[in-house]
């Protein structure tokens, strides 16, 4: 029997307490929406602190003006390539040649010949069942000075296996060299924004005499390739986790993940674990625990009850967070992700603040939702900023190389800044890779 369609009511998204929340799927997955909120780094801006590097994207011409604008937006075009895949060369098999010729023209035409080339493949090449292996084995040949990656802009992968942004942050230290000699160094890996020298953890590795190497750090491709020469691997970002697992088995280095956390005990529990491996007395290191509550101690006195809400991009750890701010008397009202992957902390939350709401961002219903807030809120990270629709909001995202008891007394100066000045929202949440002009 037929049926008018456009008589049924669009779905209305209606947030859910965190009491009446599963933890394994907290949303129904289906058609997604993206709100303008483009702080967060893509593939792009990622692939781009490797120093010295190019940059070839081998897409169809729909998918390339993403990243075009992306790397025009940094001002890297000099660093930037593309190679278009046509319907011709889908039907005339010719996927192989079209990127040794289509990579090998850039190459060629680049007056300063790159150390590194990045070369982006996208669904269509899996789809084909791409040769990759004699794609690449054809290039360094060809090429014996430059270092070649294969990197994916491949969407079809979001969802099993290793994410695209997973993948990339594995292949940002897949062109580093074993070292045949190890020397005392420690690298912090994984992450786009450099460690925060007042950090508990760069300060902690300070004490111990060791090298510290970041890729954030490195000022050319040798400096770069000197971190295969590191005994250890710092990761503290879960997306990195994976990647970093599987390199540090490559290059025979210790990979140690120490997560972000806003949880004092596993603040002290991560820094011990560190501080064994590298040799420091941790009952003296000065965490600066006092320092860190008694400033968040200030921004509760002023903030009183002001409504916050909290998204995943804002810090890979919005539960910790969330249990920071409300075990501290913060009136924490809503929180902004689409996964839960904090499932211990998430279940404290729910036992100890089940009334706090929890809202989908990628939900197609979101486009919709009522933004419209009757009251002032304080925001923490772009997507939260742009659901409450508020001028009051902290614009950072994947923790902004905040970490330990540090992390939590800049958070509260941001909180308090926050508190007191307006931001122009429409202009800043839509510019992409927040901090990317930072890169060389």
């Amino acid at each position: 029997m037929l049926r008018h369609v456009y008589e049924e009511k669009e779905e209305v998204v209606v947030a859910k307490k965190l009491k009446d929340v599963n933890v394994n799927a907290p949303f129904v997955s289906g058609l997604e929406y993206g709100c303008p909120a483009r702080g967060t780094w893509n593939i792009v801006h990622t692939g781009f602190l490797i120093p010295e590097s190019h940059q070839v994207f081998v897409c169809a011409s729909n998918c390339l003006r993403g990243v075009v604008l992306t790397a025009a937006e940094m001002g890297e075009m000099g660093r930037f390539s593309t190679v278009t895949i046509k319907e011709n060369n889908v039907l005339d098999g010719n996927m192989e040649e079209l990127l040794i010729d289509g990579v090998s023209h850039v190459i060629d035409k680049l007056k300063k010949k790159p150390r590194a080339i990045l070369v982006y493949t996208s669904c269509i090449h899996h789809f084909m069942a791409l040769d990759m292996e004699l794609c690449y084995k054809t290039l360094r040949k060809k090429y014996p000075k430059i270092k070649f990656t294969d990197c994916y802009m491949n969407p079809i992968m979001r969802k099993s296996g290793m994410t695209p942004d997973e993948i990339m942050r594995r292949q940002l230290y897949s062109l580093i060299d074993k070292a045949t000699k190890k020397d005392n160094g420690i690298n912090i890996c994984g992450n786009n924004y450099k460690t925060d020298d007042s950090s508990d953890l760069v300060r902690l590795i300070k004490l111990s005499k060791c090298k510290l190497r970041d890729i954030t750090l490195c000022k050319n491709f040798d400096e770069y390739l000197e971190m295969g020469k590191s005994k250890i691997n710092i990761t503290y970002l879960p997306v990195a986790k994976k990647g970093m697992d599987e390199i540090s088995a490559k290059f025979e280095q210790e990979n140690i993940f120490i997560p972000i956390s806003y949880d004092a005990d596993m603040i002290k529990k991560y820094l011990t674990i560190l501080a064994e491996k590298i040799d420091v007395d941790i009952d003296k290191f000065d965490f600066k625990e006092n320092e860190a509550f008694e400033k968040l101690y200030e921004a509760k006195k002023l903030m009183g009850d002001t409504a916050i809400a909290i998204d995943y991009t804002f810090t890979p750890a919005p539960f910790s967070l969330a249990k920071l701010l409300l075990d501290n008397g913060f009136n924490v009202k809503k929180i902004y992700t689409d996964s839960i992957s904090e499932k211990e902390v998430f279940a404290e939350l729910q036992n100890k603040y089940p009334d706090v709401l929890l809202y989908p961002t990628v939900n197609v219903a979101m486009r919709t939702n009522d933004r419209d807030q009757k009251e002032k809120y304080i925001a923490l990270g772009q997507k939260a900023a742009y659901f409450t629709d508020t001028k009051y909001f902290v614009n950072e995202v994947e923790g902004g190389g905040h970490y330990g008891f540090d992390a939590i007394k800049i958070l509260a100066e941001n909180m308090i800044d926050a508190f007191k000045k307006e931001k122009d929202i429409s202009n800043l949440i839509q510019k992409k890779g927040l901090g990317c002009s930072c890169l060389l």
